[in-house]
C-alpha cells in the first residue's frame, strides 16, 4: 500500500464526490485519480525512480498535490520550496537534498531558470504533468462498460488498472526543510506511514468524515497549509476548496459562497480576516470551527471569533510532528480557549526538565513526543540531539493542568531568566495584546550585567495611533510581577516573520542591540 491509494480508492468508493475545487473548477476524485497516473507516467519518463528527490516551486495548485501523490507511487520524495526565499536559499536547499527534478507553476518559471542555469537541476513545467498515460494506467477517451465519466474523460478503475509501483508504507515521500529562523535550515524526512497517521490523528482532532469541506489558503509547501486539513480530508474522502494564497476578502467570499465546515488559520490570518471591512456582516454560519496553528494565539483573536459564533481550535506541533500532536477539539476550544489541548489519540507526550527527569504535576517543562506520525529523521543529520530514542524535542516549554490541557509558554531558547527567575515571553505578550491599539507584540531578552537578561517589548500600533512606552508598562503593572515588567519598549511597524506567521526573535534581537 502507498499514500496515493486513498484517491484510488475514492474515485472507486464515490466517482461523484469532488476532491478539490480550485479556480471555479471541480476536480472529482475520478480525474484526480487520472491526473496522478498521468503525473506518474510522465515523471518515470523523465528518470525519477524510486528514493528520488523532487521539488516544487510554486503557489498552491492542485498540480503539487498530483505530484506528491505520483511520487508517492514511485517511492520518491517530495521536496516543497517556500516561494517566498531567496534564489541562493533555494539553491542551497536543492544542493543539500541533491534534488533531481525541479517541477514549477507558470509564475514562478524566471525563478526555476535561474535554478537550472549552473546545471544545478532539471526542470519540468506543472503543465507537463497531464501528459500521455502509459499503458494500463487510465483510459481516457470514449466511455466503456464499467467506467466512470467525470466531464468528458472516462476512467478505468477496476482492479489491476495500475501497475504495481515500488511506493510503499516505508518509503521516504515529503521532505520538508525548516524555517531556519535561527541557523542553517534542516530537511525533514516523512515517510508514506508518517502521513497517514497524522491524517488518523488529524480526523479525530476535527471529527473529519466524507462530508466534509474545508477550504486551505495557507502555503501547502508548510505541513501546516498540507498536512492539518488538506491530505485529512482527502484521506476523508471529503473535498478541499484550495486557493493560490492567502487573502482575506476572498477568505471571506468562499466562506459565504462555498459554505466550508473548516479551515486553518494563524494568527496573522486571523487578525486580517477579523480587521478585514467585510468581517462585520461575513456569514460565518457554515464553519464548525476553525483551527489555528503555528504559534500562541492571542486571546483577543479567538475571542472576537467565538463571539461570531466559530469556535477556534488548535493544533499544536511542527514540521517533524507532521505536524497534529497535541489539539484542542470543537468542544474543548470552548472550555479552555486558548490552550494548545490534549495529547493526540496516537501520541505519547512528556513534559521534560533539563535533567531529564518529568516535572511534577502543573510545573513548566520542554514538550518531548513520540508517535507514528512522527518525521523519520533530518536529512543527513542522523545525530541530531533534537530527535533520540523515538523522541522528538520541541525546545517549546508548556505545563499541564488537572483536565490534562497543555498551555504553551513559550521556546526554551526565548526563555528569559532575569536574576535567577524565569520569564516566559508570551505571558507578557498576551497582556500587551489586551490593549486596544496594540497590533502585535514580541518580548524577547536582553543581557544586563546586573540580573543577567531583562525583558525587552517591541509593540506595533494599528495604524494612525500612537502609544508611549509608559502607558503600556503601567498596563501590566499588578499583574505580573515586577522582575518580569519590560525594561525597554520599542516601536516598530512590523514584525518580522516566517511564511507561517511565527515572528523571527533572532532578528528582533539584532534591532534591540542596534537601539
Amino acid at each position: 500500500m502507498n499514500l496515493s491509494r486513498i484517491i484510488e480508492r475514492h474515485a472507486q468508493f464515490a466517482p461523484e464526490q469532488v476532491a478539490l475545487h480550485f479556480d471555479g473548477q471541480d476536480i472529482h476524485y475520478p480525474h484526480l485519480w487520472e491526473r496522478i497516473c498521468r503525473a506518474t507516467a510522465v515523471l518515470q519518463a523523465q528518470g525519477v525512480a524510486a528514493g528520488d528527490r523532487v521539488a516544487w516551486l510554486g503557489l498552491n495548485d492542485p498540480a503539487m498535490l498530483v505530484l506528491l501523490f505520483a511520487l508517492a507511487r514511485i517511492g520518491a520524495m517530495l521536496l516543497p520550496l517556500n516561494y517566498r526565499l531567496a534564489g541562493a536559499e533555494h539553491a542551497a536547499i536543492l544542493t543539500d537534498a541533491r534534488a533531481s527534478l525541479l517541477v514549477h507553476d507558470g509564475s514562478h518559471q524566471p525563478q526555476a531558470q535561474a535554478l537550472s542555469g549552473g546545471g544545478l537541476v532539471r526542470l519540468l513545467p506543472g503543465d507537463a504533468l497531464a501528459g500521455d498515460a502509459a499503458p494500463g494506467d487510465t483510459l481516457v477517451g470514449d466511455a466503456a462498460p464499467g467506467d466512470t465519466l467525470v466531464g468528458d474523460s472516462a476512467l478505468s478503475i477496476g482492479a489491476g488498472a495500475v501497475p504495481a509501483l515500488a511506493g510503499n508504507d516505508a518509503s521516504p515521500v515529503l521532505l520538508v526543510y525548516t524555517s531556519g529562523t535561527s541557523g542553517r535550515p534542516k530537511g525533514v524526512v516523512h515517510t508514506q506511514a508518517g502521513l497517514l497517521w497524522n491524517c488518523i490523528n488529524a480526523t479525530h482532532a476535527q471529527d473529519l468524515t466524507a462530508r466534509d469541506h474545508v477550504l486551505t489558503v495557507l502555503p501547502l509547501f508548510h505541513v501546516g497549509g498540507l498536512c492539518i486539513q488538506t491530505l485529512p480530508v482527502l484521506h476523508a474522502g471529503g473535498s478541499v476548496t484550495l486557493h493560490r494564497r492567502f487573502e482575506p476578502g476572498r477568505w471571506l467570499a468562499d466562506v459565504q459562497a462555498r459554505r466550508p465546515a473548516l479551515s486553518v488559520m494563524v494568527p496573522a490570518t486571523l487578525r486580517a480576516v477579523l480587521e478585514h471591512p467585510g468581517f462585520a456582516r461575513a456569514d460565518l454560519s457554515s464553519l464548525r470551527m476553525l483551527v489555528a496553528g503555528s504559534s500562541v494565539v492571542p486571546m483577543g483573536l479567538i475571542e472576537a471569533f467565538h463571539a461570531r459564533g466559530v469556535p477556534v481550535g488548535q493544533v499544536y506541533g511542527a514540521t517533524e510532528t507532521g505536524p497534529v500532536s497535541i489539539y484542542l477539539r470543537r468542544a474543548d476550544a470552548l472550555r479552555a480557549p486558548g490552550a494548545a489541548g490534549k495529547a493526540g489519540l496516537h501520541v505519547a507526550v512528556r513534559l521534560v526538565a533539563d535533567n531529564g527527569d518529568d516535572v511534577a504535576a502543573g510545573e513548566v517543562g520542554e514538550i518531548w513526543i513520540r508517535a507514528a506520525n512522527l518525521m523519520q529523521g533530518y536529512w543527513q543529520d542522523g545525530d541530531n540531539p533534537s530527535f533520540r530514542d523515538g523522541w522528538f524535542r520541541s525546545g517549546d516549554l508548556a505545563h499541564q493542568d488537572s483536565a490534562g490541557f497543555y498551555w504553551v509558554v513559550g521556546r526554551s531558547r526565548d526563555l528569559i531568566i532575569s536574576g535567577g527567575e524565569n520569564i516566559y515571553p508570551a505571558e507578557i505578550e498576551n497582556l500587551l495584546l489586551a490593549h486596544p491599539q496594540v497590533v502585535e507584540a514580541a518580548v524577547i531578552g536582553q543581557p544586563d550585567p546586573r540580573w543577567g537578561e531583562v525583558a525587552v517589548a517591541i509593540v506595533v500600533c494599528k495604524p494612525g495611533t500612537t502609544l508611549d512606552a509608559q502607558s503600556l508598562l503601567a498596563l501590566l503593572e499588578g499583574r505580573i510581577a515586577r522582575f518580569k515588567l519590560p525594561r525597554r519598549v520599542l516601536f516598530r511597524g512590523e514584525l518580522p516573520k516566517t511564511a507561517l506567521g511565527k515572528v523571527q526573535k533572532a532578528q528582533l534581537l539584532d534591532w534591540v542591540r542596534q537601539g
